[in-house]
């Protein structure tokens, strides 16, 4: 039988194999006392199964507070557990429920992470995924757009006027911009209502495209109330616009992919939130393991942070998020992934250096708008920044070929260090 697997770092006062089986049981069939009707037949086809446990090391402070507090030693380890599909189908809501829903409450616990979840190709075959992706992103730009596609975001984040914001959309398109997105502050405005941003935003790029062929593509930020996300996403569709944002952690997997489902508009994921899911080593969901249920629900491209970033995020935590947007799901395309926080040209030598890769949307903000050279400068720079690292140069060597990028260099090089 074909099942899902999800495995976990723990921390538990009990011993490992004791505690897993605590786990399975509340995350299937099973309560704290044998109870009339879960029969052998039941569990043997419903109840969670633990297939792995993996002792690593004991401490004697505990990650998290448990009301049964203290105990002489705390044990560490993996555990990797099992569900039939039957307990869940394609519910990706009851999904998310039995993979990270009452076991990080258990009291035998002082920590529990969500390391990653396999799923199974008879599974993911079952979802659409992104329709979009990488390949289709770069597409709805342009016939000869391709990664890595440099965008920015609007900022001020919220208070500047429609028509600020249209003539900044202006400049940045002229300016040779793939991509720009609103600010996930930024919703429907006193100052800015949604209707009328997305039409004056529209009505900027439409005509650049009249004239150049390119279609910039704006990420306008639907989210809200149901009711009103799907009104957003029409307006945008019949502006002509090409692009949907929504916060990923705020509105939830079922209304992110109710709008995916729609298929007219690509999907920009926004990831504000993660850390209160992420930061702690022992407790929440590692990005691996999250990146694939929000691709099931049909994100095209999501939010990875950024080398050097501002965050309080490792670059080895954005490689490795990189590549699980990147990794191959049966049936699923892989999402584009999103680097931006504190970003400009000179973290595109490192991110290249360290992936090799180039299917990135490389947004940059400050790093646009406050380059010496102005907006076009900023676009330039940033361009000539990742040709660079493609053919090998490092960044004193691109800053000597390139004056756009010598003047980021200048400006903001100590994001170098």
């Amino acid at each position: 039988m074909d099942r899902i697997e999800a495995t976990y770092y723990v921390e538990t006062p009990y011993p490992l194999a004791d505690a897993a089986a605590v786990m399975a049981g509340e995350q299937s069939s099973g309560t704290f006392v044998a109870i009339p009707g879960e029969t052998e037949e039941l569990k043997l086809r419903y109840a969670a199964r633990v297939e792995h446990v993996e002792e690593l090391d004991t401490v004697t402070v505990p990650s998290l507070y448990a009301e049964q507090l203290p105990f002489e030693k705390y044990y560490r380890g993996k555990i990797t557990l099992s569900w039939s599909f039957s307990n869940f189908g394609t519910n990706l809501p009851v999904l998310c429920s039995t993979l990270m829903g009452n076991l990080y409450e258990l009291r035998q616990f002082t920590g529990i992470k969500l390391v990653d979840i396999q799923l199974p190709d008879t599974y993911t075959q079952q979802f659409r995924g992104p329709k979009f992706g990488i390949s289709g992103t770069a597409a709805l730009i342009s016939p000869e757009a391709k990664p890595p596609l440099i965008g920015t975001i609007i900022k001020p984040s919220v208070g500047l006027s429609i028509a600020d914001t249209a003539e900044i959309v202006r400049k940045l398109a002229e300016a040779g911009i793939d991509f720009i997105k609103d600010d996930e502050l930024m919703g429907s405005a006193a100052n800015s209502p949604f209707k009328d941003r997305v039409q004056a935003v529209m009505d900027v790029l439409n005509k650049h495209q009249d004239k150049t062929g390119k279609k910039v593509m704006y990420a306008f930020n639907i989210s809200d109330e149901m009711d009103n996300m799907l009104r957003n996403y029409d307006t945008i569709v019949n502006a002509g616009g090409s692009c949907a944002m929504v916060s990923l952690y705020s509105v939830g997997l079922t209304a992110v992919k109710r709008v995916a489902d729609i298929g007219q508009l690509t999907i920009h994921g926004h990831r504000n939130g993660w850390g209160m899911l992420n930061r702690h080593p022992l407790l929440g969901v590692t990005f691996s393991a999250y990146q694939k249920l929000w691709r099931l629900a049909g994100v095209d491209q999501l939010h990875v942070n950024g080398i050097r970033n501002k965050f309080w995020e490792s670059d080895e935590s954005v490689i490795n998020s990189i590549k699980a947007c990147l990794k191959p799901m049966k049936g699923i395309l892989p999402a584009l992934p999103v680097l931006s926080s504190g970003q400009w040209g000179g973290q595109a030598i490192d991110t290249y250096k360290f992936t090799q890769a180039t299917d990135y949307l490389y947004l940059a903000g400050g790093g646009i708008m406050a380059h010496p050279g102005g907006i076009s400068g900023g676009v330039t720079a940033i361009k000539q920044a990742w040709e660079a690292a493609i053919t090998g140069l490092t960044l004193e060597e691109a800053a000597q070929k390139y004056p756009a990028v010598q003047q980021a260099v200048e400006k903001f090089g100590n994001r170098a260090k």
